[in-house]
């Protein structure tokens, strides 16, 4: 299984998508020969297009204004720009490496496109919130644009509809009545994750075990729960002729779409070539799209059902459904709206967590009422996030309008990508920023209910919707984890890079070996 990042996956996959085009284009780029020439037997003749590629750029086309004062460039090839710079799949570290050498704020070229890149806290919060109404629109790989229709709440453009659906979800299903609603729900999540841990370890208590595997099993049945009001065991999907199970379903609203959400289309890049077919990437995010359509029906359908025999359930759908809202929605809108909800859906450090818990809870279960006053959980999962942000570069904005940033300026058409990673990276933000230390958010200045300590849950008016929830899950799980279970990494697992996905991954998942306390 997959990365599932419950109520915020659309940012996630924004982001990722364009992360991945990067690499699809580079590997254009290569093939053409405009990279490193290579001999390949099966390739395609695509010298045509950098002839037209070429041509189009020399007439103007592609070129974006100049300005005298804009943002410092990092040089790049003729054409591609710099896309044969980000090959790999942490661009997040490049774009850090870049900003010691041109600074917080740099423009680069991805083919026809340019895009500036912010780097430190200091500037994203800049665009994020002073400058937001020149920067408020999504810029949208082909991908995304097909598979959200652009009616998803973290995709959409700001505006009546986006702010009507945020209002719906953080209403139903993400606010602070709703996750009050949604508690029970929460807490029997982390029960289960903790029973199954047990069984484990009883069966086999020296093997290591893949802690990734269980824990998004049970998150995927609470976001069911939360948009369906039940933890759908199968469905009869009628175009597929047969009825399919949970682990299908997740296959086919989860997996699949991310996969296919960082599925590149190097037209994105040079869209003066948008005539050319690109059949593969065509057939694959049709397939997707088709997939995820019915079975999201046949799930909408049968809660329907439900609905209608005079069964009403505590669940996202329900709000959804009721008269004055689904007047408002079409059916397309609703089956987005509710796939998104279920998409989105060192030793020292654990004994001093433990001292803590044992502290202020004896051998009573963690609940959520217990973490206003456990300030230490509350820092390490701030300083978790700091370190490993679930979405190291935040979903692609298009400046609209001429503005400035950090003193720069800013040409309307141009993109905009902010490096998480480097924000929570910048010295001038953070004391030591490279070392793990909880102990930076116990200071002066952080409040224990305060959720944007960090990047990671964005800033301005697209902050994160489900960051309540996400703080409740994981500050919850990680005690309850940490208060019944001494853990230990397999050996050699100590220091796994991160990579880049449809959100940022362990190059391999966490294998931990367990102790009952």
């Amino acid at each position: 299984m997959e990365a599932f990042v419950p109520g915020g996956a659309g940012a996630a996959a924004a982001a990722m998508a364009a992360v991945g085009g990067f690499v699809a284009a580079a590997a254009l780029a290569e093939r053409a020969g405009v990279i490193a020439p290579r001999k390949r037997p099966n390739a395609p003749p695509v010298g045509g297009f950098v002839a037209a590629a070429a041509l189009a750029e020399r007439a103007g086309v592609i070129a974006p204004r100049k300005r005298s004062n804009a943002p410092p460039a990092v040089p790049g090839l003729p054409i591609i720009g710099n896309l044969h710079q980000l090959k790999e799949k942490k661009p997040h570290q490049t774009f850090a490496k870049w900003a010691e050498i041109y600074g917080p704020i740099y423009t680069i070229r991805t083919g026809a496109s340019s895009v500036v890149v912010l780097n430190s806290t200091e500037v994203a919060k800049e665009a994020m919130i002073d400058k937001f109404s020149s920067i408020s629109t999504r810029k949208l790989p082909k991908a995304m644009s097909v598979l959200t229709r652009k009616n998803m709440v973290a995709i959409s453009d700001y505006g009546d509809y986006q702010k009507m659906a945020k209002r719906n979800i953080m209403i139903g299903m993400l606010g602070f009545n709703a996750q009050k609603q949604f508690r029970g729900t929460r807490e029997r999540m982390i029960s289960n994750v903790l029973s199954t841990l047990h069984k484990l370890v009883s069966l086999d208590p020296h093997s290591p075990l893949n802690f990734r595997d269980v824990y998004i099993n049970e998150l995927f049945s609470l976001s069911l729960i939360q948009s369906l009001g039940e933890d759908v065991r199968s469905v009869y999907v009628e175009e597929f002729g047969r009825e399919i199970s949970k682990d299908e379903i997740f296959d086919v609203l989860v997996h699949e779409m991310m996969m296919c959400a960082v599925e590149a289309d190097w037209r994105d890049y040079f869209p003066y070539l948008s005539w050319l077919p690109n059949k593969s990437f065509d057939t694959i995010v049709s397939t997707t799209e088709f997939r995820r359509d019915a079975v999201m029906n046949a799930l909408i359908k049968k809660q329907k059902e439900r609905i209608a025999r005079g069964e009403a359930r505590a669940s996202y759908i329900d709000f959804l459904l009721e008269a004055e809202r689904s007047a408002q929605l079409t059916d397309d809108q609703l089956m987005l709206l509710l796939s998104e909800s279920i998409l989105a859906a060192a030793d020292t450090v654990l004994e001093l967590l433990y001292q803590e818990i044992r502290e202020v809870c004896g051998g009573e279960a963690v609940t959520e009422d217990d973490l206003p006053r456990l300030p230490y959980l509350n820092a390490v999962f701030h300083e978790t996030l700091r370190l490993h942000s679930p979405v190291p570069v935040l979903p692609p904005r298009f400046v609209h309008d001429d503005t400035t940033l950090a003193g720069y300026d800013v040409a309307a058409g141009t993109q905009m990508m902010i490096n998480v990673y480097a924000c929570h990276m910048d010295e001038k933000a953070w004391e030591s920023p490279g070392e793990w230390s909880p102990e930076r958010f116990l200071g002066e200045g952080f409040e224990v209910a305060d959720r944007y300590k960090t990047m990671a849950f964005g800033a301005g008016r697209r902050t994160c919707a489900g960051s309540l929830q996400a703080m409740n899950i994981a500050c919850v799980a990680v005690a309850r984890l940490v208060q019944e279970l001494e853990w230990r990494l397999r050996e050699g697992d100590g220091d796994k890079e991160d990579t880049m996905q449809f959100t940022a991954l362990k190059l391999d998942p966490l294998h931990v070996h367990l102790k009952p306390r």
